[in-house]
């Protein structure tokens, strides 16, 4: 049993990345939003369990279900902070493999997780993240990275299939033949195409919603396998 760090869950709301930045929810939601979190089974079921969000139960029923992570595997993961996933990941892929994570925020280390700070969305962050893989062949790219909802869908929509853009095309670039990408979707404008281009680079696709996530959240994992090469 790990050692409880509720602190981190805490944190939770304010770990999505953003071309321009993060913030906390409005005062006149913080009320609520905070009631929601510590009732929340999933968090509760975290500080027990000493994960660093309740966001490590979602990756783990897709692993239970889909066996995503083996020992010796090298993993990428974006929007990584608090680190839940990471922290996930890190377990299953043992001393053997690797973890790579980066964030825009600042995230307190983890034992056998390659840390870079920096917004995804600069070129410089992804060389780093090429950099320190060095010549490794990658297996699996996750992705957590999500916008500042501010309400406006004709705002927020674009702003999140960008980031799985991204993810996309790091996916592209560094992903051994037969890789899997792991990517968290919003569902509405641009997500029938996104769905498109998955099943034109991988190939098996599949829609993956967590009984982790918030059944209000429009918020899908879009699991992606067998990367058929450049």
């Amino acid at each position: 049993m790990k050692a409880p760090i509720a602190p981190y869950s805490l944190l939770d709301f304010s770990m999505q990345q953003t071309p321009t930045g993060r913030k906390r929810p409005s005062s006149k939601t913080s009320a609520s939003w905070m009631k929601e979190h510590f009732d929340d089974p999933y968090v509760k079921q975290s500080w027990q369990d000493g994960y660093r969000s309740r966001a490590s139960y979602k990756l783990l029923e897709i692993d239970a279900k889909d066996k995503l992570l083996r020992p010796g595997m090298t993993v990428i993961d974006l929007g990584a902070a608090p680190g839940g996933w990471s922290q996930i990941a890190a377990e299953k892929v043992g001393p053997q493999g690797m973890v790579i994570a980066s964030d825009i925020l600042e995230m307190d280390g983890l034992a056998d997780v390659d840390f870079i700070q920096g917004d995804f969305t600069e070129e410089s962050v992804l060389n780093a993240i090429l950099e320190r893989l060095g010549n490794r062949p990658v297996d699996l790219v996750m992705s957590d990275m999500a916008p500042n909802m501010s309400g406006m869908a004709a705002i927020d929509q674009p702003q999140a299939m960008y980031l799985v853009e991204l993810a996309l095309e790091l996916a592209r670039e560094a992903l051994s033949p037969g890789g899997s990408l792991l990517v968290k979707v919003f569902q509405g404008e641009g997500f029938d195409s996104y769905l498109k281009e998955l099943r034109n680079s991988f190939k098996r696709v599949v829609t993956r919603k967590p009984e982790a996530s918030r059944a209000r959240s429009r918020e899908v994992y879009l699991l992606a396998e067998g990367f058929r090469g450049q």
